[in-house]
């Protein structure tokens, strides 16, 4: 295993719409280890295969408490089947937007049909945090970001403050 280096906005590739892979083969199995590996190194608890900067529509979750035992889940290919009416709000984070949070409303329940590890297809209904966390992973293969939930002027506002402590790698936050 290996870990990446998170790419962060404002990097083009964060943009681009991931391809589809067409085999569950030895290179997409270490892909899918070393975006578990950089997601736990994190503190994350979903990774896209393009925030370490390879456009391939594979991404991995795991939203289990630290109190539980890891439940690992890669999702190849995915696509949501069904989204319910009924909606929740999280305050979403993104490994790819450090040090910052924004409320986004979601539909509550998911439906989505992906290819695990193994190459065998799946389906999965899920709710709560985990439905979440797969939209939002499912959005980062389609090329949209947290923030384009924002203003213009918000949006603008947080890629410029992520740019100057990229630039400034020593300077405290507090």
């Amino acid at each position: 295993m290996m870990l990446k280096e998170i790419v962060t906005v404002p990097d083009e590739i964060l943009k681009k719409i991931s391809d589809p892979i067409e085999k569950v083969g030895i290179n997409e199995k270490k892909l899918i280890e070393d975006l578990f590996e950089t997601m736990y190194h994190s503190n994350g608890i979903g990774l896209a295969a393009v925030q370490v900067g390879i456009l391939k529509r594979v991404l991995v979750v795991d939203v289990s408490n630290k109190d539980e035992e890891n439940q690992p889940i890669a999702l190849v290919n995915p696509v949501i089947k069904n989204l319910s009416e009924e909606t929740s709000v999280y305050e979403e984070g993104c490994l790819s937007i450090p040090e910052t949070f924004i409320e986004i409303e979601r539909p509550k329940i998911c439906e989505v049909e992906y290819i695990d590890e193994k190459g065998e297809k799946k389906n999965l209904k899920c709710d709560g945090l985990l439905s979440t966390c797969i939209q939002h992973e499912i959005n980062h293969l389609d090329g949209k970001l947290i923030i384009d939930h924002l203003s213009k002027l918000k949006k603008d506002f947080i890629i410029k403050k992520i740019s100057k402590i990229k630039k400034n790698p020593d300077r405290i936050v507090v």
